[in-house]
C-alpha cells in the first residue's frame, strides 16, 4: 500500500491506495499546528495501519520537510506542496492544464501544465479569514455554522450595491452586484442579522479568491480554473465562485473531493517515483 498525507494548518488530509485491490481511502483529521513524528504516527494510526504496511509514505504541506526520511523501514517521501497542489487539482478535474487554486486557510494559485507546476500568485484571504472574522463578527469560527448562517442571509444588507454606488450596472456586473463589502456599516443606523453578516463575509472571501484567480488565469493564458481545498466544501462559497465566474465568463471547476487534492498530488508523485525506480 501507499499513503500520502497533507499537513495543513487546519486539517490533515490522508489518502491511502491499495494497488492490489484498486481501492482508495480518504480521511481528514484536525491539524495540530505542528508537523512532527507524533503527528505522522497519529495520521497513520487514524487509517488503522502501522507504518510497515506501506511501501512509501508521501508527505507535503506545512513544515513537512522537518520529518525524517524514514519511519521504521518505510521511506518518507517529501513532496513539494506546489507540485502536489497542481498535480492533484488536474487529476481530480481530469484536465491537462489549468490554474489550480488551493483554497485552504490561505489561498495559493498554481499554473499547472501536465507535470510542470509553478506558483503564480495567491491571497492571504481564505478559509482562515472566514473563520477568524467569523469569530470576531459572529461569535463562531465553525466553518459549517458560518456556512449555514450565510445560506439564510442577504449579503446586500451589509454591502453597498452598484446601483447605490454608480446608479446601475457596470460593464458585465449587474446593478445588484455588491460595490463595497460591508460598506453600509459606515453609515449611521445600519443593522444586520447574523445571517446577513455571514452572507456578506462569505461573499467577500469568495469574491477575492475568484477575481484574483480569473485575472491570474488570463495572465497565464489558461482557460480553466480548478478550485480545490476544504473551503469549497461549503455550499455558500461554491455559490459565490459560480456567481463571479458567470459575471466574467470564466470557467471555474470545483471537482469532487476538493479537500484531498494536495494529498492526492503527493500520492501521484510517489507512485510515479515508484515506477521510475522500478524502470531504472
Amino acid at each position: 500500500m501507499f499513503a500520502a498525507i497533507d499537513f495543513g494548518l487546519t486539517n490533515i488530509d490522508i489518502v491511502v491506495l491499495d494497488p492490489e485491490s484498486h481501492t482508495e481511502r480518504f480521511a481528514t483529521l484536525p491539524g495540530a499546528g505542528s508537523v512532527d513524528m507524533p503527528q505522522l504516527e497519529r495520521a497513520i494510526a487514524w487509517m488503522g495501519h502501522r507504518p510497515e504496511a506501506f511501501v512509501r509514505i508521501g508527505v507535503t504541506g506545512g513544515q513537512h520537510r522537518k520529518l525524517p526520511d524514514t519511519i521504521g523501514q518505510t521511506p518518507i517521501v517529501k513532496v513539494d506542496e506546489i507540485t502536489a497542489i497542481g498535480l492533484g487539482g488536474l487529476h481530480l478535474a481530469d484536465k491537462k492544464q489549468a490554474l489550480v487554486v488551493s483554497a485552504g486557510s490561505g489561498t495559493a494559485m498554481i499554473a499547472a501544465r501536465g507535470h510542470h507546476t509553478q506558483h503564480t500568485t495567491g491571497s492571504a484571504v481564505g478559509g482562515g479569514t472566514l473563520q477568524g472574522l467569523g469569530k470576531l463578527l459572529l461569535g463562531t469560527s465553525d466553518a459549517q455554522q458560518i456556512d449555514h448562517l450565510a445560506q439564510r442571509g442577504n449579503s446586500n444588507v451589509p454591502d453597498l450595491t452598484l446601483i447605490e454606488a454608480t446608479g446601475g450596472a457596470l460593464g458585465q456586473l449587474p446593478a445588484d452586484a455588491n460595490a463595497v463589502n460591508f460598506g453600509r456599516f459606515a453609515r449611521p443606523g445600519t443593522s444586520a442579522t447574523r445571517e446577513d453578516i455571514a452572507a456578506a463575509l462569505v461573499v467577500m472571501v469568495g469574491q477575492v479568491i475568484a477575481v484574483i484567480a480569473i485575472n491570474a488565469a488570463r495572465a497565464e493564458q489558461l482557460d480553466d480554473i480548478v478550485v480545490v481545498g476544504h473551503l469549497v466544501d461549503l455550499p455558500s462559497v461554491r455559490k459565490v465562485l459560480d456567481t463571479v465566474a458567470g459575471y466574467y465568463g470564466a470557467s471555474i471547476v470545483i471537482p469532487p473531493r476538493p479537500g484531498f487534492a494536495t494529498a492526492l498530488g503527493a500520492l501521484i508523485t510517489i507512485m510515479q517515483n515508484q515506477v521510475d525506480t522500478a524502470c531504472g
